[in-house]
């Protein structure tokens, strides 16, 4: 177990497909005490009226997605202050630093950008969609997070963001990279 007296928060973000639940379930798990937070599943407990995100951003796709993730961040605080290692993950967006503004400024929270190379995520969605119609709804997700973040990487890496690389790594290399690199192990 990773526990050395304190609870983390980690929130680990990227593209569709690179491996973020999975790799926040194991990242979690290495922990005596924690919670994971898939956000895309608290987005997709609307009933009616749900909108996923894609190339055309609505405000009310912009609502629902902000709504999950302040609803995240109010689980996540609840979590932590009961003793829990917390790990969040979700995707990215261009919205993403001022939707967890309040999370990103408390000081436990570890930010974790998985970014395996854009191909190995095509890769990974062939392998885990195969033929379903949502393989070229989430290939087009990859395009598009994928040019998205580029331009952000530089300053994430200046504001405190550790970005893992895991095109070469298996599942529990990641984690070990993730915990190496946030000095949490």
């Amino acid at each position: 177990m990773a526990d050395n007296g304190a609870n983390p928060i980690f929130l680990v973000v990227g593209s569709p497909a690179v491996g973020k639940s999975t790799t926040s379930r194991s990242l979690a798990a290495r922990f005596s005490k924690s919670v994971h937070i898939p956000v895309d599943d608290l987005r997709e407990m609307v009933v009616s009226g749900l909108r996923l995100p894609g190339p055309e951003w609505t405000d009310e796709i912009g609502q629902q997605v902000q709504l999950g993730r302040e609803s995240a961040v109010e689980m996540a605080f609840l979590y932590h202050a009961a003793g829990y290692t917390v790990v969040l993950d979700d995707f990215w967006h261009d919205n993403l630093q001022n939707d967890y503004r309040r999370l990103l400024a408390h000081p436990s929270t570890r930010k974790i950008l998985l970014l395996p190379s854009q191909e190995i995520a095509h890769q990974r969605n062939l392998h885990r969609s195969g033929d379903s119609p949502a393989r070229a709804y989430i290939d087009e997700g990859i395009r598009i997070v994928y040019q998205q973040m580029q331009a952000h990487i530089p300053k994430l890496v200046a504001e405190g963001w550790v970005v893992v690389d895991s095109s070469s790594l298996d599942l529990e290399q990641t984690v070990d990279a993730i915990l190496q690199k946030t000095s949490t192990n």
